[in-house]
């Protein structure tokens, strides 16, 4: 359930397996993050390369961070911290909750440990455990949708553990490898095809409300779309390099002005993580340096590149509307982080628009807005995510390394126009 729904909520006897079944899933995404830190030295978690990476030890303490300072101060006076002084350093952004730590100096706290800040996330859990075991029917609702959305909240996390690793990893000269993964593509990609799709009034946003949502999803309100066509597939490393080749980074014509500057500022030529080795391209994965496979989905680019790219090949970037309206009623399926590859890999065969979710996350042409109704959660959870829709860009449809749990037809990721360090990608439209 929506946490925007919360007020409106009439409380529901909370059975026992309601809570065995929150209980475990808390005990799972829990464990999942702690799984995804098990590749790591104890050096790998302290690293922050750029003021918008984390150190692996600073998200892992900061989802504890959040459970504690709005489900368990929220809803349980008895509760005691672990360390007071925690309150400071693991707050992101919560500027209305507590003063946060600066972001570019997260990388300068040797203190607290990693073995410190496992302590305080097995403190954390203990009482969360307990609170959800003790909670009264007039408590339920509210404490239930409250830990869903810290779950959700971690799992966001664990993605961001994933890609800011990667970054750090790609800085060392050693270019070491996170682990082993599969990043071999024995098929090769289809030829992309164009599917077309009527225009007309559509309703878009979340609707349901037994199923959870971020409040920037809801609410539910109609859309214009034009007859349009969609890629059945994404743009590939291969039809990228055509790109490259043509001269694409060195032509202005191409490029929105925001986005030359930033061509010419970082020196961009290519995706992040590429590398040019004796007249081959490389490309820096989370396993390491691999040889660049044409058939995947190019990876790694920007707003400006993606928007660059579909300007150069006579097309444009899809709109978040006609991305939703596509996977809505579709199986999430496909190479989210659940398949295990922590790569993205080559379109599978097949006669409809496939990669709709998984791969990579697709950039889309509409801002990062508040749709038209839009109300904020009440208090400092209401900062999660109203205070961003400003100078951010959609994404749709997760990636290589999204939770299947984590991923719905309405979910709206954002980015500002020049990052590049996530899973993103390009799925090409058109009109007609």
């Amino acid at each position: 359930m929506s946490l925007s729904h919360v007020a409106q909520t009439t409380p529901v006897t909370p059975h026992c397996h309601a809570k065995e079944d929150l209980q475990a899933r808390y005990r799972g995404v829990r464990q999942d993050t702690e799984d995804l830190c098990r590749p790591l030295a104890t050096e790998d978690y302290c690293i922050q390369t750029e003021p918008f990476v984390s150190p692996t030890k600073w998200h892992i303490a900061h989802i504890s961070w959040f459970f504690e300072a709005f489900v368990l101060k929220h809803f349980e006076p008895a509760y005691r911290e672990f360390d007071p002084r925690f309150d400071y350093l693991f707050n992101s952004y919560y500027v209305t909750h507590s003063e946060p730590y600066p972001r570019p100096e997260r990388g300068l706290l040797s203190r607290p440990t990693v073995d410190e800040i496992y302590r305080y996330r097995a403190h954390v859990d203990d009482a969360i455990l307990e609170l959800i075991d003790s909670a009264d029917d007039d408590l339920w609702q509210a404490l239930s949708d409250r830990v869903i959305l810290g779950l959700n909240h971690e799992q966001q996390h664990q993605e961001l553990m994933l890609t800011d690793i990667k970054h750090v990893f790609a800085r060392n000269p050693l270019r070491p490898a996170y682990r082993e993964i599969n990043t071999m593509t024995e098929s090769e990609s289809n030829p992309m095809r164009w599917i077309e799709f009527d225009g007309g009034v559509r309703d878009i946003g979340h609707d349901d409300d037994d199923d959870f949502c971020f409040d920037s999803e809801t609410p539910r309100h109609h859309v214009l779309t034009n007859d349009h066509v969609l890629a059945s597939r994404l743009v590939t490393n291969g039809e990228y390099i055509e790109f490259i080749e043509a001269g694409g980074y060195g032509e202005p014509d191409h490029w929105l002005s925001d986005g030359w500057s930033s061509v010419c500022q970082h020196k961009w030529e290519a995706p992040s993580y590429w590398e040019r080795q004796d007249s081959n391209w490389w490309q820096m994965t989370l396993g390491g340096m691999r040889r660049l496979n044409e058939h995947e989905p190019v990876c790694h680019v920007s707003f400006y590149e993606a928007d660059a790219y579909a300007r150069w090949a006579g097309r444009r970037l899809p709109t978040e509307a006609e991305l939703e309206l596509i996977a809505v009623g579709k199986e999430i399926e496909g190479n989210l982080r659940e398949a295990d590859r922590l790569h993205p890999t080559a379109a599978p065969s097949g006669d409809g628009l496939v990669q709709v979710y998984g791969d990579v996350w697709e950039w889309t042409q509409s801002p990062y807005a508040p749709y038209p109704g839009f109300v904020s959660l009440d208090g400092s959870l209401g900062e999660y995510n109203g205070k961003f829709m400003c100078n951010q860009m959609v994404l749709r449809g997760g990636s290589c390394v999204t939770p299947r749990s984590h991923m719905r037809a309405t979910y709206r990721n954002f980015f500002y126009p020049p990052d590049r360090w996530q899973f993103t990608g390009i799925r090409l439209a058109g009109d007609f």
